[in-house]
């Protein structure tokens, strides 16, 4: 996977749309805030959305289209409560579980949000292909993309104010590479349906039935 080509479009899209871009990352973060949470994982579908289409057609994001996937609202509150439950039980055992947890469910679940505000999965089917996705076999890339993901969005949040430039960018590189993936796995089902038939196992070969000709 080309790394660099995905961080470097990221990168030029950041500063491309750096106004609005900031604009929607801030409301969202503020109204994350101020509802506890609770319209944090729907607004970031809309988010993911916004900046899937940005990619793909050069659309501006909007502050609106945080709200555009309020559909999704009840089946992510519900899995965002799941892996809460989930994550606290390992914290309360051992910290070092609680940080498994989290990094597993992370990288399992990296293209779960595009998946369901792109091609239409619900929570359970975009887990199962997302997790298909990234076990693969291009695991390593994935497990890269998940190292820079994360990476690019802790550092920012380590910095004030620093996530409104870097939740963008790191959103823009993982869509990019999403956009690449499905790409090629559209052009691997394609191939595959037109690839001609093999011969059957249970079909004689001419020269068989010639000598079974001389036989009789």
């Amino acid at each position: 996977m080309d790394f660099k080509s995905h961080l470097e479009l990221a990168w030029k899209l950041n500063l491309q749309y750096i106004a609005p871009l900031i604009l929607m990352t801030l409301v969202m973060a503020v109204a994350g805030f101020l509802s506890i949470g609770i319209l944090a994982p729907v607004m970031m579908a809309g988010y993911m959305q916004s900046v899937l289409l940005m990619l793909r057609s050069g659309r501006e994001p909007k502050v609106q289209d945080l709200f555009s996937e309020m559909r999704l609202f009840l089946p992510l509150l519900g899995f965002g409560v799941v892996v809460f439950i989930a994550v606290m039980i390992g914290l309360s055992f051992f910290f070092l579980p609680g940080i498994v947890i989290i990094c597993g469910i992370s990288f399992v679940c990296l293209y779960m949000m595009p998946l369901m505000t792109d091609r239409n999965y619900d929570v359970i089917g975009a887990v199962k292909e997302s997790y298909k996705i990234v076990s693969g076999e291009d695991l390593m890339d994935h497990v890269i993309v998940a190292i820079l993901f994360l990476g690019i969005t802790t550092i920012g949040s380590s910095v004030f104010i620093g996530f409104l430039f870097t939740q963008p960018l790191a959103t823009i590189f993982l869509l990019s590479v999403y956009e690449k993936k499905m790409d090629q796995m559209a052009v691997n089902q394609h191939d595959s349906e037109n690839q001609p038939p093999s011969p059957r196992a249970d079909q004689n070969d001419p020269d068989d039935n010639i000598t079974l000709k001389y036989k009789a």
